[in-house]
This record gives structure tokens, sequence and C-alpha cells, in this order.
């Protein structure tokens, strides 16, 4: 359960709490079976003060205002992580027939802008893909920065941080994905957290079969080229032999299963679920098996056997064949072997948009550099966002550059990465840090000045604390903790601790604009695996 002060909102003006069940933390909101094993039916009854707008995950609500009490139910049943709360200074504008969006007021109205007869879209394409939407309806709201992941699929109320809003492509297939979970994972939902990839690949391919009906063929493979990079350098990170890299990853006691979030649960089960479509060689026929499986466990929880079984007996034709024994494709193997997935889908129709990235990166890495001519004319402006994220996702993977290279890099496209969203100018500073290019550190300050979300803050901290800069990022860390929740607070801490003699811990409440406030935490295991998993990819539950 998160608490904000006021000060912690976009408004400034009232308190804020949202709760965050996934994937085992409903049990300090409520007594429960904290397990996707186990689904039921709820009600609640939650009084608030006047002014402050109450919301659940439910399909059904009333409010008696003489009383300020809510009362809610949800009448289908749901894992205990899907029940969620939030409160706080919210109203709502109708974006659709069955959808409305949910914000402060000062950001309502940019929500209405990107949002507006948006989603009726895309709900309307995943029902002719995977039947009925079956939760009546699906509303949105804009959490404050505090938010600790990018998005949740919460049934009837999904949970999206406000960061995003200026990022249209990362909202689109943000969106897109929690609309996915209504069919897989929240309608059918993973047994255990051992294989999570039921929901989280499942869906990923249905966003990608969602997008290619509404964007076309070439815009989801740009998007699943940025993903597959980000999942190769996650493996380089991890290496290849991790347990973690398994789809059956075992839970071993005491392991908290929102450790085990990361892009092999989406990127490697989503090629696993994409080789199951192209085995049946028409991907209409594995949506129409993908239908008939939502009809038949709908409601109920899975395991992977399940899955397999339904789609064996859909296509017997493919069961005779024995695909669940090809030699280097078996099932088993799709599900406990450690590395890379063992085939990925052709990516070739998204090439007039992925081939100028691959060619404008070449340039740059090519020596000598004597190509900065032809590469300075290229305008970013006109690329799309994952054009232009995945172009700088490789000069970061390529990092640290020739200093000449880095100096050329910022005189041709500094200013005008400047004016783009937050997901590209990250990525850029970023860049700046791994080269320890002191001429654009200054944007480095005013970007973290600006920022209070965790996917914002943590990979730039991360980087100012591997390499020379970490005076650097102590500095604006004293400068901005107090715009920071605590639980980001925390996790900045630990890593700037990292390598440094224990600082003496000073009361924060007695602190004066002259003394560096710091409380630094014994590191935790966590802060590790959190590092690995939040440099590479923003977290959508």
């Amino acid at each position: 359960i998160w608490w904000l002060d006021p000060e912690l909102t976009y408004g400034n003006a009232k308190p804020f709490v949202f709760t965050q069940g996934h994937s085992v933390c409903n049990r300090s909101f409520f007594p429960c079976f904290d397990t996707p094993a186990v689904k039921c039916t709820y009600s609640a009854t939650v009084k608030a003060p006047a002014g402050i707008q109450v919301l659940m995950s439910a399909t059904q609500s009333t409010y008696l205002e003489e009383e300020g009490v809510y009362q809610f139910y949800m009448e289908y049943p749901v894992p205990a992580y899907l029940v969620a709360l939030v409160a706080g200074d919210l109203i709502h504008a109708d974006i659709g027939p069955r959808s409305r969006v949910w914000a402060e007021p000062c950001l309502l109205p940019t929500a209405i802008s990107k949002l507006s007869g948006m989603v009726e879209r895309w709900l309307t394409a995943a029902e002719s893909l995977y039947g009925p939407y079956i939760w009546g309806r699906y509303d949105i709201v804009f959490l404050p920065p505090s938010f600790p992941i990018v998005a949740m699929e919460n049934p009837c109320l999904t949970f999206i941080i406000s960061s995003i809003l200026e990022s249209d492509e990362f909202l689109i297939i943000d969106v897109i994905h929690e609309v996915a979970h209504s069919w897989f994972g929240n309608a059918v939902t993973n047994a255990t957290w051992e294989e999570m990839w039921l929901s989280e690949g499942l869906a990923t391919y249905a966003q990608r079969r969602i997008t290619t009906e509404t964007y076309g063929a070439a815009f989801t493979c740009l998007e699943t080229a940025f993903r597959l990079d980000a999942l190769h350098r996650q493996m380089k990170l991890l290496g290849e032999d991790n347990p973690v890299s398994k789809l059956q990853v075992k839970l071993e006691p005491g392991v908290n299963p929102s450790n085990l979030m990361n892009l092999f649960t989406y990127e490697k089960g989503y090629c696993f679920v994409y080789y199951l479509s192209q085995l049946c060689g028409d991907p209409r026929h594995f949506d129409s098996f993908l239908r008939a499986y939502i009809e038949k466990y709908k409601f109920t929880s899975v395991v992977a056997q399940d899955l397999l079984d339904s789609f064996l007996n859909y296509f017997p034709e493919l069961k005779e064949q024995c695909v669940e024994s090809k030699a280097g494709l078996e099932f088993e193997r799709w599900l406990n072997a450690t590395g890379p997935p063992l085939a990925e889908p052709d990516l070739s129709q998204g090439s007039s948009l992925t081939r100028p990235v691959e060619m404008l990166f070449k340039l740059w890495t090519t020596e000598p550099l004597d190509s900065v001519a032809a590469a300075s004319c290229v305008d970013l402006t006109k690329w799309r966002t994952f054009q232009t994220v995945l172009f700088l996702d490789r000069l970061l993977d390529g990092s640290p550059l020739p200093h000449e290279v880095i100096k050329k890099l910022s005189e041709c496209y500094s200013s005008q990465l400047d004016s783009m969203n937050a997901e590209i100018r990250i990525r850029w500073l970023q860049i700046v840090v791994r080269n320890d290019y002191y001429p654009d550190l200054y944007k480095v300050r005013r970007f973290l000045e600006n920022q209070m979300s965790r996917m914002y803050t943590i990979p730039l901290y991360e980087d100012l604390c591997t390499g020379t800069l970490k005076s650097f990022a102590l500095e604006i860390f004293y400068q901005t903790q107090n715009q920071l929740h605590p639980n980001l607070r925390k996790t900045i801490q630990q890593i700037l601790s990292q390598g440094l003699n224990p600082l003496p811990a000073i009361d924060t409440t007695a602190v004066t604009t002259d003394t560096p406030a710091m409380v630094l935490e014994d590191k935790v295991s966590e802060a590790t695996n959190g590092a690995i998993s939040l440099r590479d990819v923003n977290v959508s539950a």
C-alpha cells in the first residue's frame, strides 16, 4: 500500500494512495490466499474524506455521498493480486462507449487527447481475435510518478504511470498490452508464479496481433526488434546459463516472485507462443485456438501442460506429426532450457523501419569516421520513437565510444533529442554518462531534477555510479531527494552506497538546505536484481 503526501502528486493538493498487488503483495492489504491458483469474487466497503475519489478493480460500484462510503463488487472470480484500490484527487472523462480515463485534474486533458477513441479501437480488434471482452468496462487511471512499474492490468481499471503520457508509442504499446491481459492473465491465469510466461508471453503475443491489426506489421516488427534487442542485452548481463532465463523457472522458498519479472518472461515466452502459431501455418488458425482456449479455461488458473495439451488436441494433425518432440525445438526444451529463445520470429516485414536504423548505426560505428556528413543529414525528428530508441540502445551497447564519435553525435543530434520524449532523452543521457561526455552533463542534472519516477531515475543513477561520476550523482541526489518517494529514495541510496564507506545516518527531520540528508541502508540482493531488470526493460505487469 503506497501512501503519498500531496507533494508527491502532480497537483500537490491532496494525499494519494494506491495498492500494487502483483505478485504477492496483497497479503499486506487484506487476508487472502495470495496465490494465482485461487480465484474468488470480492466486495469492499471504503470510507474516504470528502473530495477524495476512490476506485477499485471491480465491475460494480456505488457511492453514498452523505456517508462518504463507496461500495465495490467484483462479480467474476479473480486471483488476489488483481484486487486493487486507488484514491486521490481524481476526475474522469469518457473516452469511448465502455471506457473512461481517470487522472489528476492537471493531467486529464493530456490523457483525453492521447486516448480518446483509441481504447475502443483496441478492444474491438482484440475481440475480433479472441472473443468477447468479459469484464464490462475498461477504464484507465493514471498514477503519480511513484507508481513502481509502468502499468498493471487490474481488471476493469488498468493502472498506468503518468510519466508515460509524453511517449506516444510507448503509451500505445503499454495500454494494448494491458488490454491483452483481459484475456491472457485475468480471464485465464498462470496457476503458479513459476510459469508467469503463460500470462506475459501470451499477452505479448496478443498485444502484437492487436498492433498488427491496427497499426500494421511493420510497426509491430519494429517494436518486436526493439524488445528482442533488449532481451539479448539482458542475456549478456545475466549469462546464458542463468536459471531465471528458463520459462519454467524454479521458485526457491523465500524468493519474491516479482524478482523473476524479466524479459525472458515476456520475450522468450512470446517467441515460444509465436513458434506455436507458426506450426499452424496461418496465424488466424492460432487465433481460433486461443479463442477456444479462453472459452475453456476462463475464470480458472492453468499450468503450461494445459495450454500445450489443448493446442495438440485442437490441431490433431500436428499431434500426429509429433511437433512437440521436433529435434532441437522440443516443447520441453522450450520450457526448461536456459539461454535465448530456440527460435525467433521473422521480422522482415519491418525492414522499411529497421533498415534505416541499421544503416545509421553502421555509419557511426565504422572506422574511419568519414561518413559524418551523411549521418548528420538524418533527421531523427522524422523517425518513429521505436526507431530512435533502437538506434540509441545500440549506441549504448557499444559505449564507451571513441571521443570523436560522441562529440560528433552530440553536435548532430543533441539539440534534436532535447525536444523529444523521456524514453528517448534518457537513452541519450545514458550515452552521455557512459562516455563521460562532460559538455552535456548539465542535461543529465536537469533531467534528474525534473523526474520522480523509478524508470527514469534508476538507470541514470546506476550509470553515474558505475563510472567516474558518483560525486556528481551524490550532489544531484542531495538536491532532489525530498521530491522522491521514500521507496525510490532508498533504492537510489543503495546504488550510491555501493563501493562507499557507510556514511553516518542523518536525522532527515532536522535537515536544512545546507545539509545533505542521506541515510545509507545495508545493501540487499534485490538491489542488484532490480538494477538489471530496470536498466533493460520498463516492466508492464
